[in-house]
């Protein structure tokens, strides 16, 4: 495949979605460790559009990166995430906190949260961590900060 040869150029990026429309558009959707240059996403997008012959078969071309709206599709992408604030949904509740550690297929997030005291009246903040299976998450996103 095409956008793989092109990822294969440089192993820092990987694929997370490629959509190919009735019309003939073609969607390429890739994401980095350490993100991606828009140098990235212009070399891949015409590596695939030199191996493609528009006398044949007309088609649109676009190669982008995730927008910071959308969940996290690959777990690779939990690793540039390291330090950020992480939405998770899982079968347990929802869980918002600062993704800490990744290990062996589970992330680590830590998080402030004030409950009541053990005694008396009143509240105490308390610091919560909690580990994750990452197959046990339904939806993570990144928790967008200003």
């Amino acid at each position: 495949m095409l956008v793989e040869e092109a990822l294969d150029e440089n192993e820092s990026l990987f694929l997370i979605d490629l959509k190919v429309g009735a019309d003939n558009s073609i969607q390429v959707v890739v994401d980095g460790d350490e993100g991606v240059p828009l140098s990235e996403c212009i070399r891949i997008s015409r590596h695939v559009e030199h191996n493609l012959d528009r006398e044949q078969e007309d088609f649109s071309l676009e190669v982008t990166t995730p927008s910071i709206t959308e969940p996290i599709r690959d777990r690779r992408q939990f690793n540039k995430n390291l330090g950020r604030t992480l939405q998770l949904k899982t079968d347990k509740g929802d869980f918002e906190g600062k993704l800490i550690e990744i290990t062996d297929g589970q992330l680590i997030l830590e998080w402030k949260s004030r409950e009541p005291k053990p005694v008396g009246k009143g509240k105490v903040t308390v610091e919560k961590k909690e580990t994750f299976p990452i197959d046990d998450i339904k939806e993570a996103k990144v928790k967008i900060i200003f």
